[in-house]
């Protein structure tokens, strides 16, 4: 059962701060897009 544990945290953890990176530059990207289609 500690193995399990260890397991889920050593790979949730990593998986939790992609997603959190992720969200950030879909925002960004956005913007950005937002930011050139008003360029037109």
């Amino acid at each position: 059962m500690e193995q399990w544990l260890n397991m889920i945290s050593d790979i949730g953890f990593p998986i939790l701060v992609s997603f959190y990176l992720l969200h950030r530059v879909e925002v960004k990207l956005d913007a950005i897009h937002a930011a050139l289609v008003s360029l037109k």
